[in-house]
């Protein structure tokens, strides 16, 4: 029994978004381009369940490139209306079309030249007559036995801000590294950091060139604490790289050892990445090749910078 309702409730919310989307019209393609050419921020406003789906809406548009809040139409009409300024878009969200708060907040933005996207269950309401744009999201029923708690309605609008969110991220070519810089504190952060974002550059470099003798070599890599050095050429391209483990194998095989320069005990052909790589893609080669350093030129072969496996866990990346 238990389950029978369960699966109702998601086959009628189901249903529901389904009926957005066949609803969808040239209304959104309107309200994508307004909201895509609004010069300030996007204002949504809405009261009960609704108000919680319009925070949502809000949260969604603004972790993706849309700069937007929520407006409580109470609140808006008892002195928070000054948070609305010229160049904004608002929304608002209502299934009857008839709240009195948002039909009153409406006639305010109408006067003050605002434009208005209505999102209502009633094509026909005062809402839906006063606005710009109207957006469909009328159900058939609510998920609810007694076809009243709003639970379909809900999950429609919904869908149907993540659809506009969506929309205007792909229009105004929002990529990863936009994200990443939204959600610097969370998990998708992370997985979206460059390593551009934790690299070491300049002084801190561990970097010696290639006539440097072995004791000024040592010194270098004591003094950077990487447990490595790069090997530069006079014009600072990396020629190779020196590392901890290499000096003590060296030492066993060579009594001459800090007779010599760096390039000739230096490896070759170093491991590198690319600035613009994602900091989980350095993981990854600190895992397969068993090392905790990787350096980083540029297109012309020269030295950027390092970045070792302790900068990735002081973020938590792993």
């Amino acid at each position: 029994m238990t389950l029978d309702v369960a699966k109702n409730v998601l086959k009628i919310e189901a249903d529901a978004i389904m009926e957005i989307y066949k609803s969808l019209d040239e209304n959104f393609v309107k309200a994508v381009d307004l909201l895509y050419s609004c010069k300030g921020k996007v204002v949504i406003t809405g009261i009960g369940k609704s108000g919680i789906i319009c925070r949502k809406i809000a949260a969604t548009m603004s972790s993706t490139g849309t700069p937007a809040i929520f407006m409580h139409p109470t609140e808006a009409i008892h002195g928070d209306l000054g948070v609305i300024t010229e160049g904004d878009v608002v929304i608002a969200v209502s299934y009857s079309g008839e709240t009195e708060e948002i039909l009153e907040l409406a006639e305010v933005l109408k006067r003050l030249g605002i434009p208005l996207i209505s999102m209502t269950g009633n094509s026909e309401s005062s809402l839906s007559s006063i606005s710009d744009i109207n957006l469909s999201i009328k159900i058939s029923r609510e998920a609810c036995p007694m076809n009243l708690a709003p639970t379909a309605s809900t999950t429609a609008t919904l869908a149907l801000g993540d659809a506009l969110s969506m929309a205007l991220l792909i229009r105004k070519g929002f990529k990863e590294e936009d994200f990443a810089l939204r959600h610097p504190g969370g998990s998708l952060g992370k997985k979206l950091m460059k390593i551009k974002d934790l690299m070491h550059t300049g002084e801190k470099v561990p970097k010696v060139y290639l006539n440097t003798n072995m004791k000024e070599v040592i010194y270098e890599m004591s003094k950077k604490g990487f447990g490595i050095t790069a090997v530069v050429d006079n014009e600072e391209k990396l020629k190779g790289v020196i590392s901890d483990g290499d000096l003590r194998r060296l030492l066993q095989k060579d009594e001459l050892l800090l007779k010599k320069n760096a390039g000739e005990c230096m490896k070759e052909n170093p491991i590198t990445i690319d600035e613009e790589s994602l900091a989980s893609e350095a993981l990854k080669i600190f895992e397969e090749k068993k090392i905790t350093s990787l350096f980083i030129k540029d297109s012309k072969e020269k030295l950027k910078g390092i970045i070792h496996l302790h900068d990735l866990w002081r973020v938590k990346l792993f």
